[in-house]
């Protein structure tokens, strides 16, 4: 034989090995359990309530038929020491700006400290009516991707903010995004919170060492094998229309730390315009990332996630039937 035919044999050795890997490490969301399908809410605490319809990537959705304004969705895994800020500055603004036509819901992700029932005292202090707060317990831990997936694909809002429970992010910033959706509601938008205008700023100068050069490292993998005109991909506070929400959320796979990409990705693929705005950010103690552990598992996951979608591992359609059977 040639050389030539030597390194065809080698290079197709490779990517098939390459592609082997990458089905070892993709992911499939798991089916929603009845439990989760269901909320609890600052009533008598006895009963539950069914969510709204899970949105599927047949839905025409324009959220013109919606009550509501907003819905807020909050991931959370054992948060009960930094949720209450987070609850008041959230309450406060939607009070004030959207009264009445707004929801929010917690995805209590397998806690372990009550988080749920924090949740619901934390409603009651501050006297928001039933079924505007909506807790809903995963009966297994998920990851933060799975969790923000399941509530926005059960939000009733027009638009669907998904916010990280520490507060970190401004909360009325999102008062910056809203007009980016006035017009066209059928036009799939998504607004993103941005921090790239704080690289040289305290809370990111006075981060240790190490973590900065994690993050910039993370960085530049999404640059390279992820997204190329996103800034920040990264930011928990991220706002959707509903039908940025039915031509998305159906078809993610990745559940954990690094979905965020999946979502700009699905966005990207589909020619959906995408927004960043300048958000106001502090660092809040308390996070749950393991440094060491869980940035190889973004870097595996990144990179997993943008072959899959290379080689047609991961399609656009391959979440459909598990959305159908959930309904």
């Amino acid at each position: 034989m040639t050389g030539a035919v030597y390194l065809v044999i080698f290079l197709v050795t490779i990517l098939a090995s390459i592609y082997s890997v990458v089905i070892f490490f993709s992911h499939t969301p798991r089916k929603e359990t009845s439990s989760e399908l269901n909320y609890t809410t600052n009533d008598d605490g006895s009963k539950t309530h069914q969510l709204s319809r899970r949105i599927t990537s047949t839905d025409i959705a324009t959220g013109e038929d919606s009550l509501l304004d907003i819905s807020v969705v909050v991931p959370c895994y054992n948060e009960t020491k930094r949720l209450g800020k987070m609850l008041d500055e959230c309450v406060l603004y939607l009070e004030t700006n959207h009264k009445g036509r707004y929801e929010i819901i917690i995805v209590d992700d397998g806690s372990q400290d009550h988080t749920a029932e924090f949740a619901i005292k934390k409603a009651n202090e501050l006297k928001i009516r039933p079924h505007v707060l909506k807790v809903v317990k995963l009966s297994k831990n998920r990851g933060k991707g799975g969790a923000v997936t399941h509530g926005l694909l059960h939000a009733s809002g027009k638009l669907a903010l998904f916010a990280d429970a520490d507060g970190a992010t401004k909360f009325s910033d999102v008062g910056k995004m809203i007009p980016y959706f006035a017009n066209n509601p059928e036009v799939p938008k998504v607004a993103i919170g941005s921090r790239a205008h704080m690289v040289n700023t305290d809370a990111v100068v006075k981060r240790s060492f190490i973590r900065n050069c994690l993050m910039y490292g993370l960085h530049t993998l999404v640059y390279v094998f992820g997204i190329q005109d996103v800034q920040d991909t990264q930011c928990g506070f991220k706002l959707f229309n509903k039908s940025a929400i039915s031509k998305i959320f159906p078809h993610m796979h990745t559940e954990r730390w690094i979905f965020d990409v999946e979502v700009l990705l699905l966005a990207e693929m589909q020619k959906i315009q995408i927004k960043e705005f300048a958000v106001n950010w502090v660092e809040i103690d308390g996070s749950k990332v393991d440094l060491a552990r869980d940035s190889i598992g973004m870097a595996i996951d990144l990179v997993v996630t943008r072959l899959a979608y290379l080689f047609g591992i991961y399609k656009l359609d391959k979440c459909k039937k598990l959305g159908k059977k959930n309904q």
